[in-house]
């Protein structure tokens, strides 16, 4: 019997001498995420909330990618993706709020013969550092020799705002965010990977899932990134979709959705629009909301970290924090509302004390941007970004009430 690779190529073939276009359809492809924590770069929440500024303001001013802090340089999920041909390897972050891919940040590129340059100037800047340089067609590789041939990347001449070893961004949000990324091209926008796996026909839809798990360590593969489907042993029950915000103009320029809050049973943001993001630590919420969840859960806050600080006592009482998206509610448990308490010195905390995950995003409810579902959201709930059919897509899993921080 004929293997499944061969046939693949005799069909490839077959289409490539009749002149109609290639629509093969693979696989889902996986790739492994590692969760890094820098500890050296300073206060996280600080950084954080850097990002969430610059994401809120450049939202208002209509500039989107161009000034979006694409990390918060503390605490980030990184792939391993190969570039060029023979392909050298990069470690980059995955970041649903941003849609350029570069490299170039700590290992320079490597020109082959895959290598094109556009000549093209790109630049994207952020809340705190910058990226500029140029762009170039070459060979992506992801996984096991799945590749992508005339990529559109960028390649740094300079960067700042990187922890060592990061060498670059893979941007995984909404094609638009490109928009005004090359220079001298203002209204072209840039086919993300995800984009040019589906219309080369290496995936069987545009969409793209990740998973995340709690961890308890600074630096633990823990993740999983799978561009054109889903992993069903990632998830349980099944995947419930919400449509992309329509609400507001501002976070629908991301993947922005519609949701409302309660604190047990009373609520503290009524529906309303934000944005789901990988780059974004924590949970940030209006604040107006931020105040009714503080005094709900008698939380103060600690100087030194700036987040939220209980008792034990008052973490024994905590209730479900309920987040409404569609028809469906994703519950974040007590422990689920906490930092994990093992890596409380990490972020300038005491070990013994019990910090909140969620935090004031700056500006009361009402103003369009009212929410950003960080990583420690999407730790405990399986998420597929769905381009074609704009709409952002969960599931329980495993994790959702996993009691490890």
């Amino acid at each position: 019997m004929f293997s499944a690779t061969f046939l693949l190529q005799i069909l490839l073939l077959a289409l490539s001498t009749t002149g109609s276009p290639v629509e093969i359809r693979n696989y889902p492809i996986t790739l492994p995420i590692t969760r890094r924590l820098n500890v050296s770069n300073g206060n996280l929440l600080q950084h954080d909330k850097a990002r969430v500024a610059a994401l809120r303001d450049s939202s208002k001013l209509g500039h989107r990618i161009s000034n979006i802090p694409v990390t918060n340089s503390f605490e980030y999920y990184t792939a391993e993706i190969g570039v060029g041909s023979p392909p050298t390897t990069y470690s980059l972050i995955v970041d649903t709020g941003s849609s350029n891919t570069w490299i170039g940040a700590s290992t320079k590129y490597v020109v082959t013969r895959a290598s094109v340059n556009t000549g093209q100037p790109v630049a994207v800047g952020y809340g705190s550092g910058s990226f500029s340089g140029t762009e170039y067609l070459d060979t992506v590789t992801l996984g096991s020799g799945v590749t992508i041939t005339n990529q559109s990347i960028g390649v740094a001449a300079t960067s700042s705002g990187f922890g060592t070893g990061i060498d670059g961004i893979l941007g995984i949000g909404p094609v638009d965010l490109t928009k005004g990324t090359l220079t001298k091209l203002p209204t072209t926008t840039i086919p993300t990977v995800t984009d040019n796996l589906y219309k080369k026909g290496t995936i069987p839809q545009d969409i793209v899932s990740v998973f995340f798990q709690p961890s308890s360590s600074q630096t633990t593969t823990d993740g999983e990134l799978t561009f054109g489907g889903t992993d069903a042993t990632k998830y349980t029950g099944k995947i419930a979709y919400t449509p992309l915000t329509a609400t507001d103009n501002f976070a629908s320029a991301y993947w922005g959705i519609d949701e409302s809050i309660t604190y047990g049973s009373t609520p503290i943001l009524s529906s309303t629009a934000g944005i789901v993001d990988t780059g974004t630590t924590f949970i940030y919420i209006a604040s107006d909301a931020y105040t009714k969840y503080k005094s709900a859960t008698s939380a103060t806050v600690d100087a030194g970290t700036g987040l939220l600080l209980v008792s034990s006592a008052q973490y024994s009482a905590l209730k479900n924090l309920n987040f409404h998206i569609g028809s469906e509610t994703y519950s974040l448990t007590p422990n689920a509302q906490i930092w994990p308490r093992s890596l409380n010195s990490d972020i300038g905390g005491s070990s013994s004390a019990i910090y909140l995950i969620v935090n004031d995003i700056g500006t009361p409810s009402g103003q369009g941007f009212d929410f950003i579902n960080g990583y420690t959201f999407l730790q405990r709930f399986y998420s597929v970004f769905d381009t074609a059919q704009s709409r952002v897509g969960f599931a329980t899993t495993s994790f959702t009430d996993a009691t490890t921080n």
